[in-house]
Formats: structure tokens, sequence, C-alpha cells
């Protein structure tokens, strides 16, 4: 008994001892781990912060960049504005007509539908880029106002004035009449340089609430064809903007503003994660020339141009995706001048390439009248340069083109009918239109229906041969292989179609 009591003693100091060492272990090693990792830096939460958004070095210099430094910067250089104006519903809708379409939900505070003749108070937002007190909003805004005032963040409110307006681009300039001392301008940004991802903040004063800080990316740029506004070049973000936004600043993470809210794509009138900001280097231009005169005046060329579909460039044997195709040139108008002939398809102006229509018009329009431009083409697959000198674009409108004996023949599921007294009769043409053949019906699920041709285009060439008769047009599209190149007239444009040959 004495001797298994002693075996159990031992036992039982033996256990002690090995756990000592364990522990004594563990703790050793845990030591020794520590002290590596205290050596060898790891991508834990403590180091991921201090890693920066974006790679470009310049949005964040001396380290990461907080979006809290950025928006109490910006925030005293965002101002509220209401803008207290007197008319009819009639007149308000007239003068602005995309109100109508409920896709586009315009910043108004005013209830959509005001009975005639009442006072309404527009709320939007605007952005001072002066220590003269000079404010850039919207013209939806201020469009037709009488009185118009402006707070700040602090809740100070000062009256200012109208400096000028330009519908077309929807930009307006306001100048406080006593402009503070201690005003905080905004600098503008290059709105070329963002891209797709970089992050930005809308500032403006929603539904009248205040001033608000949202933040989203760059989704989108050089959305155009909107239907918003005759010039447009928008930046397209996910930053929550609301009625009460328009007029607002789109900052980059440097502060800088490089853009003016200014519409929403709903179906609500409310956020839907679309929005949509006139880039700053079209808002700043646009600002110079109103302070400068009090009216925008764009450059005016003399064309007609249209984009160019897969089918027209293999129509035309184009291989780059870049340019711009002449539909047709304005008689006695700048390109002419130049040289130009339609089929000419503009690439470059200047030093910036252009690949859509909406571009090219934008570029020539900013460069103003009196101002000569180098066009680089393409005509007839080889490369010419033209230098063109640009005219007023006010002074356009009598130089805009004019608006577009055999039976009756079908081809590719149209039926046409030569230009007579009958034809022009029904369909409108006019008798300075001599030549071509009119389309009088489109089959339904044929290659013509399919090409976007109606009933009262005049066709006026097939495959770059003019159309003198029915007979000629059936031949000429009876030589054709693969696809038919149509130059036609509508109305008062003429244009290029593809008719694909079955």
């Amino acid at each position: 008994m004495g001797n298994g009591r002693n075996l159990t003693k031992i036992m039982g100091v033996l256990m002690g001892l090995i756990m000592a060492i364990a522990v004594a272990g563990a703790y050793w090693y845990a030591h020794e781990m520590g002290k590596q990792c205290a050596e060898r830096p790891q991508l834990m939460p403590s180091a991921l912060a201090s890693v920066r958004p974006l790679p470009d070095a310049e949005l964040a210099p001396n380290g990461p960049v907080h979006i809290a430094d950025v928006t109490a910067r910006v925030m005293p250089s965002v101002v509220n504005v209401f803008a207290t104006k007197k008319q009819s519903e009639n007149a308000q809708r007239q003068g602005m007509p995309f109100l109508n379409d409920p896709f586009f939900r315009r910043f108004f505070g005013a209830p959509e539908a005001p009975p005639p003749e009442r006072r309404e108070r527009s709320l939007g937002s605007g952005v001072i880029v002066d220590n003269r007190g000079t404010i850039l909003t919207n013209n939806h805004v201020v469009q037709g106002s009488g009185e118009i005032r402006v707070s700040f963040a602090d809740q100070s409110d000062l009256e200012a004035e109208l400096v000028g307006t330009d519908p077309q681009s929807d930009l307006a300039v306001l100048r406080l009449k006593k402009p503070p001392k201690n005003l905080a301008p905004l600098s503008f940004g290059d709105s070329s340089r963002l891209r797709l991802g970089d992050i930005v903040l809308a500032i403006g004063n929603p539904f009248g609430l205040g001033q608000t800080v949202t933040m989203g990316i760059v989704s989108a740029v050089g959305r155009a064809n909107m239907g918003i506004v005759d010039y447009e070049d928008f930046i397209q973000t996910d930053a929550a903007i609301n009625p009460g936004n328009s007029g607002g600043a789109l900052v980059d993470l440097n502060g800088n503003l490089v853009g003016i809210n200014t519409a929403i794509l709903s179906r609500s009138g409310g956020y839907q994660g679309i929005g949509f900001a006139i880039p700053s280097n079209m808002a700043s231009p646009v600002m110079k020339t109103l302070l400068e005169g009090g009216k925008v005046v764009r450059g005016w060329l003399g064309v007609a141009i249209q984009d160019l579909t897969p089918e027209l460039r293999a129509a035309l044997n184009l291989g780059s995706n870049q340019g711009v195709l002449v539909g047709d040139v304005v008689s006695g108008g700048p390109a002419e001048k130049a040289g130009l002939q339609k089929g000419d398809v503009i690439v470059q102006v200047d030093d910036e390439k252009v690949a859509a229509s909406a571009k090219l018009r934008n570029l020539i329009a900013m460069r103003g009248p009196n101002v000569t431009v180098r066009l680089h083409l393409i005509r007839d697959q080889k490369p010419l340069v033209l230098s063109v000198t640009l005219e007023t674009l006010a002074t356009a409108a009598g130089h805009e083109p004019e608006s577009g004996s055999a039976a009756p023949g079908t081809l590719g599921g149209m039926s046409v009918a030569p230009l007579n007294a009958s034809t022009r009769r029904t369909f409108g043409i006019p008798p300075s239109l001599s030549v071509g053949v009119v389309i009088v019906n489109i089959a339904p699920g044929t290659p013509a229906q399919g090409a976007g041709l109606q009933p009262g285009d005049v066709i006026i060439e097939i495959n770059r041969q003019a159309v003198t008769s029915v007979r000629q047009a059936m031949a000429l599209y009876q030589q054709s292989e693969g696809r038919v190149l149509l130059w036609i007239q509508r109305g008062p444009a003429r244009t290029f179609l593809v008719l694909p040959k079955r």
C-alpha cells in the first residue's frame, strides 16, 4: 500500500513538470512569433487602411484620401439657389419641353402641374468659382426668374443677379450683388482625365433639405443623344442625385470641380442610380463666354454628319473604328469652301480624335467662329487634311440644306417611283430636289424596313452613283453584292443608309 502511494506521488510530480515545460514552450513560441510579426509587415486591416483608393499619385500625394476632408473643403463652395418666378404652366413647359418626358425629371421644388399665373420658387444649387462671387449653375434652375437668392453652408443668405444663360447646354452664370470677402471658390478640374470607376462626390441641396454630400463612381463619360439639351457630353455617375441637386458640384478626390450636376434618368422622379453632370471642360468655356458677352456664340462647320454603323463601315471599306461620316455639305458654307465632300469621314479635329457625331458637334461648337481648325479626313480610303475657318452658328439658318419617266419599281422590299408632280405633292418634296426616286411603300419585315427607310424618302444615290430614274435605280440595285449604300433625303436632311441585299 505504501509503495502504491509513493508511485502516485511520483506520477503527479512528473505530470506537473510536463505541464510546466509545455506552458513555458508555448510562451516562448508565442514570444518569438510575435517578434517576427513585428519585424515583418503584414497585410492586416491596419495596413489596408493606408492603401490609397486610386493608383493616380496626384489623387493622394501625401497619403490616404479622407472623404470627410474633401467634403469639408468643398462644402463652403456650394450654395443653395432659390429663384422666384411668375409664369403659367404652359410657359414653363414650352421653355423646357423635356419636362414632359417621364424618364427625365428635372430638379424643381415646385409642383409638377402648377395652376396658371402663380409665383413659383425654383430650387437648385450652384458653385462659387471665383472671389468676385461668380456662381455656375443650371439654366433650368433660374430660367424666367425675377429675384434670385443664394444661401451658404453657414445659413447666410445673399442676393444674386443673372449674368447670362445658355439653354443649349443648360448652363447659367450668376453673380453675388455684394460678395463677402471670405468666399471659397472651387477650382476647375480636367474632366477629360476622368476614368470609369473614379470616385466622385455630388454636393447640392436635395429636396430643399440643405447641403448634402453623396459618393459614387464615374459610370460613363461622353453620354450624348439623351434628348435633354442640344449639346450633350455628360458624365454619368451613380452618386445619389435628387431634385434640388441641379447646378451642384461634382468633384473628384482632390476637391476639384469636374462637373455640374444636371439631370437624372428616373421613372419615379427620384434617385435610381443614374445621374448626369455637364463636364467641367464644357462648362468652363461656356461660363467664360457668358461672362465676356452675356451669350454663347458657337462655331459652325456647315455639314450634315452621322455616326458610322458597322454596315456603313463595310460599305465604305473603312477599317478604323474612329470617324464621323459627312452626309451632306451645305452650299456656300465653310466646309464647302475648304473642299469637304459628302462621303468624307472626319477622324480628327486638330489633336482630338472623334468617334461620334455628338463629339464632333461639340468640338466645332466650342471652338467658336472665325477659328481655323485642321480636319483629318478619310476620302476614298486615303488620308487627307483640310483647314477650315469656322463661321457663326447663329448665321447658319440661311445655309441649312433644303428639306431632302418610268413606272414604279420594287427593290429590297420597297416600291419606288419617279419624282413627278404627283409624288412631290403626296410627300411634300420641294421642286429644288431635281434628281432621285421616291419611296412610296415599304413591305413589313423586309430589308428596307430593317434599314430604317421610310415612305417619302428620296434616294439620290446608290453606291455613290446619282439616280436619275427608277430603271437606273433598279439596275444599280441588281448590280450590288451583299449590301447597297444609299444616299437619301428625308425632310431637310440628307444621310447615308445601308440596305442589306438578300
